[in-house]
């Protein structure tokens, strides 16, 4: 029996800088910019209310980053539909380093202050995957 396999992000929160958009050599389109995902959670310690950010590295390719590009700045409140992907590199100094990206497959941008409803969404094209797994009847 194979071991089903999953890799599902869904995010919600605040763009920390405006996003950058590059054109690949294969001229494909890529957005990629750093959000900020919020929690709030009582110390069990102190009692106290506290607020914790992680900040999330976010990439979206083809047609959805051409939409994207003029239309996310910084502060900008997005829902974020994806997959993990991880990646290597070496920095600076030689040491080996390594990390954890998502791939963007929606991005829904919310309004402001409501954390709900949207102007639009960008969607990337299904792949043959994609549209295969929206097919099981479970």
């Amino acid at each position: 029996m194979r071991l089903l396999e999953q890799n599902t992000v869904l995010l919600a929160g605040y763009l920390a800088a405006d996003p950058d958009f590059r054109m690949t050599s294969s001229n494909r389109g890529v957005c990629k910019f750093r959000m900020g995902v919020g929690r709030r959670y009582k110390d069990l310690k102190t009692g106290d209310w506290k607020d914790d950010t992680t900040w999330v590295r976010v990439e979206v390719w083809g047609e959805a980053a051409d939409r994207l590009k003029d239309k996310l700045k910084k502060g900008s409140p997005v829902h974020v539909e994806g997959r993990l992907k991880y990646y290597e590199y070496e920095d600076k100094s030689g040491q080996k380093r390594n990390g954890l990206d998502v791939v963007a497959r929606r991005v829904q941008f919310l309004t402001k202050g409501s954390g709900t409803g949207s102007a639009a969404a960008a969607s990337a094209p299904k792949t043959a995957s994609e549209t295969e797994l929206e097919e099981v009847p479970f």
